[in-house]
C-alpha cells in the first residue's frame, strides 16, 4: 500500500516536471501550423488578386466580340451608290523605278480617260517612307463587281495594255491587290489639286470587330475633317481581310505633325483613340509623293 502510495507520490511530483515541455512542444507546433496556413491564405489571396488584376489589365485589349446578324459591308457601305476600289501594291526592283513611273504615266491615264472602261484612277503613288521602291494605285469601278468584271473582260483585248502588262512583270518582285468598299461616313476621294504628300495608313483588325471600328470613326471623322485632310476610308472585302485603309492629305510633313496634335486637343479624340487601339491587331503608316499622272496631286 505505501509502495502504491508511493509511486503515485512520485508520479505526481515528476509530472509536472514534463508538462511545461510537452506544453512548450505543442505550443510551437502549434504556432508552425498557424504561420503556415497563414502564408497559405496570403499566398491564395494574391494569386486570386493577381488573377483578378490580370483578367482587368487584358479585358482593356481583348473586347468581347458580339454576334451580329448582317454582313459588315452590308452595315457599313455607302447605299447610295455601288463604287467598288481596287489598291494595288507593286514591289518594284530599284533599278527600275523610273522606267515603271514612265510606263505607268504613259498607259494609266488612257484607261482611266476613255469612257468605255467604267473605272477611274483615283490615285497613283510611289512610295516614299515605309515600304521602298513601292508603287501604289487606288481605281474606282462604277457599278460593283459587274464593273470590274467588265474591265478586266475589255482590258485583256487591249493590245497596249497587255504589252504593259508584259513589260510590268519585268520590272517588279511582287505584287498584292485588295477588292475594298468604302466607309459610308467618309467623303468620297475627289481629285485634288497641289502639291501634297499622302499617308496611307492601314490597320489589321481583330475578325468580328469591323462594326466597332465603324462606330468609333463616324463620330471620330467629324473630328478630323477641320482641315480637310481626309481623303477616304475603305475596308477590305477580298484579299487581306478585316484590313482598313484611312488615306489622308498633307501639305508637308510638318503640317502632318501639326494636325494630328492639334486632334488631340479637340473633344472626344482621345476616347476615340483609348477605344479602338485594342481592336488592332497590327498598324501599318506609308507617306507617298503622287506620281505626274495622278488625279490626287
Amino acid at each position: 500500500m505505501q509502495q502504491s502510495t508511493g509511486s503515485i507520490i512520485i508520479c505526481c511530483i515528476c509530472l509536472p516536471a514534463f508538462l511545461p515541455f510537452n506544453f512548450y512542444v505543442l505550443r510551437c507546433v502549434a504556432d508552425e501550423i498557424l504561420v503556415a496556413s497563414k502564408r497559405l491564405v496570403l499566398f491564395h489571396h494574391r494569386s486570386l488578386s493577381a488573377f483578378r488584376e490580370d483578367s482587368w489589365f487584358k479585358s482593356l485589349f481583348v473586347r468581347k466580340v458580339d454576334p451580329r446578324k448582317d454582313a459588315h459591308s452590308h452595315l457599313l457601305a455607302k447605299k447610295e451608290d455601288n463604287n467598288l476600289y481596287k489598291i494595288q501594291f507593286h514591289n518594284v526592283k530599284p533599278e527600275c523605278l523610273d522606267a515603271y513611273n514612265a510606263l505607268c504615266e504613259d498607259v494609266l491615264p488612257s484607261i482611266h480617260a476613255d469612257a468605255e472602261y467604267p473605272c477611274e484612277l483615283v490615285g497613283t503613288w510611289n512610295t516614299w517612307y515605309g515600304e521602298q521602291d513601292q508603287a501604289v494605285h487606288l481605281w474606282r469601278y462604277r457599278g460593283g463587281y459587274p464593273a470590274l468584271t467588265e474591265v478586266m473582260n475589255k482590258l485583256r483585248q487591249n493590245k497596249k495594255f497587255m504589252d504593259y502588262r508584259r513589260e510590268r512583270g519585268k520590272m517588279l518582285l511582287s505584287r498584292r491587290n485588295q477588292l475594298l468598299l468604302e466607309f459610308s461616313f467618309w467623303n468620297e476621294p475627289v481629285p485634288r489639286s497641289g502639291p501634297n504628300i499622302y499617308e496611307l495608313r492601314s490597320y489589321q483588325l481583330r475578325p468580328g470587330t469591323m462594326i466597332e471600328w465603324g462606330n468609333y470613326w463616324a463620330r471620330a471623322i467629324e473630328i478630323r475633317q477641320q482641315n480637310h485632310e481626309a481623303v477616304g476610308g475603305f475596308f477590305s472585302q477580298i484579299g487581306s481581310l478585316y484590313t482598313v485603309h484611312h488615306l489622308w492629305a498633307y501639305k508637308d510633313l510638318q503640317s502632318r505633325e501639326d494636325i494630328r496634335n492639334a486632334a488631340w486637343q479637340r473633344e472626344g479624340w482621345d476616347e476615340v483613340v483609348y477605344y479602338t487601339v485594342p481592336l488592332i491587331q497590327h498598324m501599318e503608316s506609308r507617306i507617298m509623293i503622287p506620281m505626274k499622272t495622278s488625279p490626287l496631286k
